[in-house]
C-alpha cells in the first residue's frame, strides 16, 4: 500500500489489543513521537458518515475501527464536522482511500488525520477484529510502529472509559448562542455536535453552556427548555452533572430532552442506574420500536452504556432496541422530561426519528414560555406535561 502521497510504502505497524490478540498493518495519519497510541478498541458499522463519527466528541478515549472495508472515499469538508476537532484517539480501517472522488471534498482524510494529529492504521482485518470485540467486548489497545514488547506493555496499561470523566476533556470552556428559532433553550455541552445544534436552532435560540453549569444559573436564563447533549465516557463518572439535573426536576417549570449521555444522565437523576455494554451500539441501523405506536425505526447510534431496566420506577419506557432489548427512550411520570438513548439528528441519517425535537417543541408549547408545569395530557412519547 502507498503512502500519504501515492508514493512509497507505508511504515508497518502493529494493532495489540489488551488480551493480547495482534493485527498487522501500515501506519497512517500522524505520527506520534512514541510511535504508540493507545485507547479503548471500539468498532462502528457505519456505511458512510465517517468523518461525523471521526468528530463526534463522544468517542474522545476511544479508537475507532469502521466495519466497512473501504473508507475515505468521498474525502472530507468542513461542513461535516460535528466539533472544531477530532477527539478520538485513533482510527483503524481495513483499507484507506488515497484518492477521494467528491465534488465536496476538500482534503483527503488521512490529511485531515495528520492535520489533528490523529493517527490510524491501514491494512487490519478488521472482520477479525469486529468478531473478537464483539465475543470479547471492546478493551483497551495500542497500535504503532513500536517494538512488539513496547505495544503489549502499552496494550496492557492502556485504561477503559469505565469510571472515566471525559466530559470535562470536551466541554466548552465557556458559554455561547446558537440559532434562530422563537424559543429559548439552554444546552447543556457534554459534547455537543454540530447536527444537534442545527436541528434545535430550527426551534430556538440556543445557550450552550458548559457542562459544569449549575441549575440555578440555567434557570436565571429563562428557558422555555433544556437540553442534555450528548457525550463520551461514563454516567457514573458525573455525579455533579446528576445532582443540577435532579434541581431542574425538582424545580419543575421547565422541560428536559435528552439525547446519548443526556439520556442516561436524565435517567440517573430519576432514580435509575446505568451499566456498561459488552461492545456498545456503534452503527447507523440499529432498529428501535416506539412502543406507543409499535412503529420501527432505523436509528444512528454511539453509546457505551445503557440505562438497567426495572431500575427506573418514576418513568416510562417509551423505545426499546430491538436487537438486544436495551431500553432506547424514556419520558417522566411526574415531570416534563423525556430522553433517547439514540441519535435522532444523526447525520447524514437515518432520520426516522427527527419527530422528537418536535415533540421537545410541543412539550415547551403545553408547559408554557415561563411559567409552571401546564395540567394537560399527555403528548405522544408519552411524555406528561
Amino acid at each position: 500500500m502507498t503512502g500519504r502521497n501515492g508514493i512509497g510504502p507505508r511504515p508497518e505497524a502493529r494493532l495489540v489489543l489488551a488480551d493480547g490478540s495482534e493485527f498487522e498493518g501500515e501506519s497512517i495519519g500522524a505520527s506520534p513521537e512514541s510511535g504508540i497510541t493507545t485507547g479503548e478498541a471500539v468498532f462502528n458499522t457505519v456505511l458512510t458518515g465517517y468523518q461525523e463519527v471521526l468528530t463526534d466528541p463522544s468517542y474522545a478515549g476511544q479508537i475507532i475501527a469502521f466495519t466497512y472495508p473501504h473508507i475515505g472515499n468521498y474525502g472530507v469538508n468542513p461542513t461535516d464536522d460535528e466539533a472544531t476537532r477530532p477527539w478520538c484517539r485513533g482510527m483503524i480501517v481495513r483499507e484507506l482511500n488515497d484518492r477521494p472522488s467528491s465534488w465536496r471534498a476538500t482534503e483527503a482524510l488521512e490529511q485531515f488525520l495528520v492535520r489533528f494529529g490523529i493517527a490510524g492504521i491501514t491494512g487490519v482485518d478488521t472482520r477479525r477484529l469486529t468478531r473478537h470485540l464483539r465475543d470479547r467486548g471492546a478493551m483497551p489497545c495500542a497500535f504503532g510502529s513500536a517494538s512488539e514488547a513496547d505495544l503489549h506493555a502499552a496494550a496492557h496499561a492502556a485504561e477503559p472509559t469505565d469510571g472515566k470523566d471525559l466530559v470535562s476533556t470536551v466541554t466548552t470552556p465557556t458559554a455561547y448562542r446558537r440559532g434562530t428559532g422563537p424559543y429559548r433553550v439552554v444546552a447543556y455541552d457534554f459534547g455537543i455536535k454540530e447536527a444537534m445544534l442545527r436541528q434545535l436552532g430550527e426551534l430556538a435560540t440556543i445557550d450552550v453552556v458548559p457542562a459544569s453549569t449549575r441549575a440555578e444559573e440555567v434557570l436565571a436564563l429563562d428557558p422555555d427548555g433544556v437540553f442534555l447533549s450528548n457525550g463520551p465516557g461514563d454516567p457514573g463518572a458525573l455525579t455533579t452533572v446528576v445532582d443540577e439535573i435532579r434541581l431542574l426536576i425538582d424545580d419543575g417549570s421547565v422541560p428536559l430532552f435528552g439525547i446519548c449521555l443526556g439520556h442516561q444522565l436524565l435517567a440517573t437523576a430519576l432514580g435509575a442506574t446505568t451499566f456498561k455494554l459488552p461492545f456498545g451500539h456503534h452503527g447507523g441501523n440499529h432498529p428501535v420500536q416506539r412502543i406507543s405506536t409499535g412503529q420501527v425505526e432505523i436509528t444512528s447510534q454511539n453509546h457505551n452504556y445503557a440505562v438497567v431496566e426495572g431500575s427506573l420506577p418514576t418513568a416510562e419506557i417509551t423505545h426499546l432496541n430491538l436487537n438486544d432489548g436495551v431500553i432506547e427512550g424514556i419520558a417522566s411520570s411526574h415531570t416534563p422530561a423525556f430522553s433517547v438513548q439514540y441519535h435522532p439528528e444523526a447525520g447524514p441519517g437515518p432520520h426516522d426519528a427527527r419527530y422528537l425535537f418536535d415533540e421537545f417543541r410541543s412539550l415547551m408549547d403545553r408547559t408554557g414560555a415561563t411559567g409552571p408545569m401546564g395540567t394537560t395530557g399527555a403528548g405522544t412519547t408519552g411524555v406528561r406535561a
